[in-house]
């Protein structure tokens, strides 16, 4: 009986350490743009407590060519992306302790972008995806390119514009791909299509446009359910609609007007609705209604501010969002009614948020601790973390942040538990 219960015991140890390393492994990744959830949202997301002093130190930090790209995090490694030479698109991987090289990967796909874009540059701009022991990688030239985390090693490739014969996009592949269940989602090739994830085979094509310059989506998709459907959302240059996950069929549409079809925000689902804001176009509140089996959008409401290349993150009724105009604003999504505009604040953010702060990096290569509050704009504590811009979406994990400038990739960390 006594060597029964001691083995019992054992076992019982065994599968609660087994338990506790899942949950912290879990903990662990940052495996898409905006996060696991894309929202840019995560309940339990740790967030310094302060960042200025010796609140946030850096752990370490490794040198790069340019990129848009956002740090991915996944299976202890931290992968980013780069173009070298002008000429070579880069995929590296480095240990997320010690920032070490693990492997590193790299194709032919450069492109220029057109010369009122330049300020922004020619280099690699999509975030990569991971999902099941693969990453999945945008290059610029409407190529998609499936790794093999461990090693590196190119498991496929996909070229869009050689296999659906569309034009090159003006701006580059700019969407992030969405892995989901055994697929790949992906806003290329003038349309939306469904890939298999293990062999690159396009399962349905949505959406088409005209490609090229006005049909290079800047927006990433979603997966969400709208009244029990799951469904995938995605916003075109001109439209955010609903397509179904199995077949690809179109299941509700809504135009968005935009400058020039600017609309680059990923849209933000509250309720059985969606937020969003273009260039140009203004801000709106769609409403997702379902009647008689089939959905319809409903403008809830709209007005003139303008978003632009920051998606923003939606807490509790509220929308956060960085402006056109630098601005950052609070915005009650039952009426648009705005609660506070902030004074300007460098040319773009991106954000995560915990649902009480929001950290935020900004262009300029500063760190924000934001109360996240609708009574007024409230700054807790600001930290300059590089001295490059700083365009790429932040990854924070367990206790650190992941920040990419143009130059570099850092991992800050503010808990000696972060190592």
């Amino acid at each position: 009986m006594r060597s029964f219960s001691h083995k019992s015991a054992c076992i019982f140890s065994l599968v609660a350490v087994m338990i506790s390393t899942s949950a912290a492994h879990a903990q662990l990744n940052w495996s898409q743009w905006r996060g696991p959830n894309r929202t840019g949202k995560i309940a339990d997301l740790q967030l310094p407590t302060a960042l200025s002093g010796d609140a946030i130190k850096v752990a370490w930090k490794s040198q790069h060519g340019p990129s848009y790209s956002g740090p991915v995090v996944a299976e202890g490694m931290v992968f980013t992306t780069e173009t070298k030479d002008r000429k070579y698109e880069v995929v590296t991987a480095f240990s997320v302790n010690n920032g070490k090289p693990v492997w590193k990967t790299k194709w032919e796909g450069a492109m220029a972008v057109p010369f009122f874009a330049k300020a922004n540059g020619d280099w690699i701009r999509s975030t990569p995806a991971y999902a099941d022991g693969k990453l999945f990688v945008a290059g610029m030239r409407d190529v998609l390119v499936c790794l093999d985390v461990k090693t590196g090693e190119i498991v496929w490739k996909k070229d869009f514009v050689k296999e659906l014969n569309t034009s090159l996009p003006s701006f580059g592949y700019v969407s992030s791909p969405l892995a989901h269940e055994g697929s790949v989602y992906v806003q290329a090739g003038a349309s939306i299509c469904r890939l298999d994830a293990n062999t690159g085979d396009i399962i349905w094509r949505a959406a088409k446009d005209a490609g090229g310059m006005n049909g290079s989506a800047f927006s990433s998709p979603t997966i969400e359910d709208i009244h029990g459907v799951r469904q995938l959302v995605a916003q075109t240059r001109s439209a955010l609609c609903g397509i179904s996950l199995e077949s690809g069929q179109l299941l509700w549409q809504q135009e968005v007007p935009a400058f020039r079809g600017m609309n680059i925000v990923t849209p933000c689902k509250h309720g059985n609705g969606f937020f969003t804001s273009s260039y140009g176009g203004g801000s709106f509140f769609f409403d997702i209604k379902l009647e008689n089996g089939k959905f319809k959008s409903v403008e809830r409401w709209r007005n003139t501010i303008q978003g632009y290349m920051s998606s923003p993150v939606i807490i509790d009724n509220h929308a956060y969002m960085h402006l056109r105009n630098r601005r950052v604003v609070c915005m009650d999504l039952s009426d648009g009614d705005v609660e506070w505009t902030s004074t300007p604040q460098g040319e773009y953010w991106s954000m995560v948020t915990n649902g009480r702060q929001i950290l935020a990096l900004d262009a300029n290569g500063s760190l924000l601790l934001v109360n996240a509050t609708p009574t007024k704009f409230d700054i807790a504590d600001k930290l300059k973390v590089s001295g490059e811009p700083a365009w790429a979406h932040l990854a924070v994990i367990n206790g650190s942040v992941f920040i990419r400038d143009l130059k570099n990739l850092t991992r800050l960390s503010w808990e000696a538990s972060a190592n």
